[in-house]
């Protein structure tokens, strides 16, 4: 079996969950199938791999048409192919159209849903419109969706209730659990900034409505003092956001000592040592189908706060690996309450939250492995073939 494994994001242009989810998915998948993997963005050199880049003459048109551009450049490359997978509403047009273009079955995985994220206007404005146009139209579509937990299946029959149950599929993501493990090593930690001898709580993620970052500062007015915030937050959604998180972390900073924002993508190393190192890892997002983050946070062997929306409670095992915080959108002032008396809990307790690392890493390890998303996976590519 062929597969046209359809994708925004490929390295070296990995920057959000569905990204590190296609990035794993792919070399299990080929254990077991032929994968070609076509991604936006300039050429790579990969075996396997091929580029699509937006059409000349679209150089300051709304992102949205640019995407709907290389779509069409992949739905006219993937000819050949017995089936297509697409990941998020970028790639899904792509799709779409290639299962009428050359009549070969569409499968979507679902890593989030347009509807869910009435924010992402600020981002696109009208093309936030065309990206809902063509999630629906795909997704109603598609031969079979993949939902990335049981509430992110909930969720996509939701918004889509035209779906046929039977057609939505729950592959959850998985973890790389030798990639992301405890490590010793400080050096990341002194080099920008951070106290490897204090405690620290710290955050992985871009800054976005969806994330809660807002909710995070906001609360860590409340951390016990002792301790240390780390942000590794960067890449905005949008300028201004980009300016409510700076005032908002400039207030925080004149408030408290021990705050450090990291504004860059760290490289995977960097990332395991502030994991591994930290008392508690947080995960406030306001919207989270599930949360590759608290995995990769659990394979280091590190307790995880987390808000319990979306798929975060199939992962994050509350009151074993970690602690939920009940986030209400009508009551986000007691969700800030509440997330910092959970961290404070934890950090008040340093035996109960490693113990609490312990239990996560080897809750990763045991229910989170790609190998077995991609039997999963192709399980369901097999249930559509003609």
């Amino acid at each position: 079996m062929r597969i046209g494994l359809l994708t925004r994001e490929w390295p070296p242009e990995v920057y959000g969950g569905a990204g590190v989810h296609v990035e794993y998915l792919v070399p299990a998948l080929r254990e077991l199938v032929d994968v070609d993997v076509h991604a936006f963005g300039a050429p790579r050199s990969a075996e396997g791999v091929h580029s699509h880049e937006a059409a000349p003459g679209l150089e300051h048109a709304n992102q949205a048409l640019r995407t709907l551009s290389v779509d069409l450049s992949i739905a006219a490359a993937v000819d050949g192919v017995d089936l297509v997978h697409s990941h998020t509403w970028y790639a899904n047009l792509a799709g779409h159209l290639a299962k009428l273009l050359h009549g070969v079955p569409h499968v979507v995985t679902a890593h989030s849903l347009e509807p869910r994220r009435p924010w992402k206007a600020e981002q696109l404005g009208g093309g936030y419109r065309l990206s809902s146009w063509v999630e629906r139209t795909a997704y109603e579509a598609a031969d079979a969706v993949i939902a990335v937990s049981e509430g992110m299946r909930a969720d996509v029959l939701s918004c889509y209730p035209a779906l046929d149950p039977a057609r939505v599929h729950v592959v959850r993501n998985g973890i790389d659990s030798a990639a992301y493990h405890p490590v010793t090593e400080d050096d990341a930690l002194r080099h920008y900034g951070v106290d490897p001898d204090r405690p620290f709580v710290v955050f992985v993620g871009r800054i976005t409505r969806q994330k809660g970052v807002g909710h995070l500062v906001a609360a860590a007015h409340q951390f016990d003092p002792s301790a240390q915030l780390v942000l590794c937050a960067g890449a905005p959604d949008t300028p201004e956001i980009a300016e409510e998180t700076r005032a908002a972390v400039s207030e925080l900073a004149a408030a408290r000592q021990g705050v450090v924002w990291i504004q860059k993508m760290l490289q995977p190393a960097e990332v395991r040592q502030l994991l591994s190192h930290a008392a508690v890892f947080v995960c406030p997002s306001v919207y989270e189908p599930l949360g590759i983050v608290n995995l990769e946070a659990m394979a280091c062997g590190t307790a995880v706060v987390a808000s319990d929306v979306g798929g975060i409670p199939e992962v994050v095992a509350d009151g074993e690996t970690g602690l939920l915080v009940h986030y209400d959108e009508a009551d986000e002032s007691a969700f800030r309450v509440n997330l910092a008396d959970a961290v404070n809990t934890l950090l008040a307790d340093p035996a109960r939250a490693r113990a609490m690392g312990t239990a996560g890493r080897a809750r990763a390890e045991r229910e989170f492995s790609w190998a077995g998303a991609a039997t999963r996976t192709v399980d369901v590519y097999r249930s559509i073939q003609p």
